[in-house]
């Protein structure tokens, strides 16, 4: 293979004849890498996919933790119809940037699926898309959904209708493979999850608030307690906003 080839790896499932899927993944500065390596791990591996990550441009973008990388797909070059569109936790600042939320807003609008992981449910309300939607995120911010016209639901992943959001890192293999199931049947998103082998076998059993206890709750309550804020305050203003829209 050439140097300048680019390297292929695909799984060689039995898909449907359609159609690629087209399925873009929300990428910018300071974007939480863990809650897109779900979706980019199941479609980004499987033939007959149309695989974007999506930003205003191509620059260097630093994520977290510690991840460079670029987005393949500017805004303006993306797919005008989506099968999915997915969003991971982004920082407080790109929940009030104009350009993200207007994107987001038009594409979410005629996506075939949206998905959220942890901040990125809030995110998708920031861009209006949630009002009226069961959803969740992760358990420091769940009160904050309802500044976005969304219904917190508790869960590791709710769906309402074409809309699935869940909370931090393992929620989006969660949901890459629930999409996958309903885009291309269960057998199939059966057989990708046999072969990532994905049976998560936690260490302590403490990821969540019930499972964990209210000390330890408490502890990571307070250790998160600064972004906690800043998120609350972009709700509160995000609140204001979406009502000057409603009709």
């Amino acid at each position: 293979m050439s140097v300048h080839e680019e390297p292929t790896f695909t799984v060689p499932l039995s898909l449907p004849t359609q159609r690629k899927l087209r399925v873009a993944l929300f990428v910018c500065p300071g974007f939480f890498l863990p809650d897109n390596i779900g979706l980019q791990t199941v479609f980004g591996i499987l033939p007959n996919v149309d695989l974007h990550l999506v930003w205003k441009n191509r620059d260097e973008i630093e994520g977290i933790p510690r991840f460079t990388t670029r987005a393949t797909t500017p805004f303006g070059d993306c797919p005008k119809t989506l099968d999915i569109l997915h969003v991971p936790a982004v920082p407080p600042a790109v929940m009030e940037d104009e350009e993200s939320l207007a994107f987001l807003a038009e594409y979410g609008g005629r996506a075939a699926w949206l998905s959220g992981v942890c901040g990125g449910s809030l995110m998708l309300g920031a861009a209006g898309l949630l009002e009226g939607y069961r959803a969740t995120t992760n358990f420091h911010m769940h009160d904050q959904l309802a500044y976005y016209g969304a219904i917190p639901t508790k869960g590791n992943v709710v769906e309402d209708r074409n809309r699935i959001t869940s909370g931090p890192v393992s929620g989006g293999f969660d949901i890459a493979l629930r999409l996958l199931g309903r885009l291309w049947g269960d057998e199939i998103a059966r057989e990708c999850e046999l072969d990532m082998e994905y049976a998560p076998e936690p260490p302590y059993g403490t990821g969540s608030p019930e499972l964990a206890g209210p000390e330890l709750t408490a502890r990571s309550m307070q250790r998160m307690a600064s972004l906690i804020e800043e998120t609350r305050q972009v709700g509160i203003r995000a609140s204001r906003r979406l009502e000057r829209r409603t009709p």
